[in-house]
């Protein structure tokens, strides 16, 4: 049971994983957008940094989800 839990666990990791990916991307491209004001822009790198945070946390969680799973 610990396994599918495990699996389960690990699917939804790379799916928030992804999911912050994708907004690191979009900040990314705010922050080096001339045409934002100085704000949007700093509030945006900001964010794509806690965005990486997250992806490489959820990251690592998948993989010892995964660990968990295959053992």
């Amino acid at each position: 049971m610990d396994t599918i839990k495990n699996a389960g666990n690990f699917v939804s990791d790379k799916i928030t994983s992804t999911a912050h990916g994708a907004s690191k991307e979009a900040n990314k491209e705010v922050a080096k957008d001339n045409n934002a004001g100085i704000g949007d822009r700093v509030q945006a790198a900001g964010n794509a940094l806690s965005d990486k945070t997250k992806e490489t946390r959820d990251d690592a969680s998948a993989e010892a989800n995964k660990q968990q799973a295959t053992h």
